[in-house]
């Protein structure tokens, strides 16, 4: 292969991968609009841990770093200017022995989102700060009955 051959091949593959990575750029950026728009103008998100923002999530991460505590299958009744709530269920892992050989246990849950004030990443929108939750029954170890926690901005 010629010296001109192989350097047009490594042009046509930087442009594609440079292309491919504004593609995917441009279609983040469209799926960020589209959850912000997913809320009435004026109405906050709550920023999961990728830092998305998301509008009426069916499930999100509550610990960002190992995953042991989830939410899923959240049905939100009230999402307004001011607060948040659904009803789900609270994925824990008891880390017994240790919380790679954990079992995961559910809890019936529910979760208040509250506090909204303008997002660093986009001032325009404002993102739940405080997260809630209420377990009615069973709840895990060393949890109280409610427990509350700031959400990441």
């Amino acid at each position: 292969m010629g010296k001109h051959t192989v350097r047009t091949a490594i042009a046509l593959c930087a442009a594609t991968l440079l292309s491919a990575g504004l593609g995917t750029a441009s279609a983040a950026s469209a799926a960020q609009t589209s959850a912000v728009r997913q809320t009435a103008p004026g109405q906050p998100v709550f920023v999961d841990c990728l830092w998305k923002p998301q509008a009426r999530p069916d499930a999100f991460i509550l610990a960002c770093g190992d995953g042991n505590s989830r939410l899923s299958s959240l049905r939100w009744s009230t999402w307004n200017g001011r607060t948040a709530v659904a009803r789900g269920v609270n994925f824990v892992n008891d880390c017994k022995p240790y919380c790679a050989a954990g079992t995961f246990r559910s809890y019936p849950v529910e979760v208040r989102l509250e506090r909204p004030e303008p997002w660093k990443k986009d001032p325009q929108v404002d993102h739940f700060t405080r997260l809630s939750l209420t377990f009615p029954g069973a709840r895990p170890d060393g949890y109280g009955h409610t427990v509350s926690y700031s959400l990441w901005n």
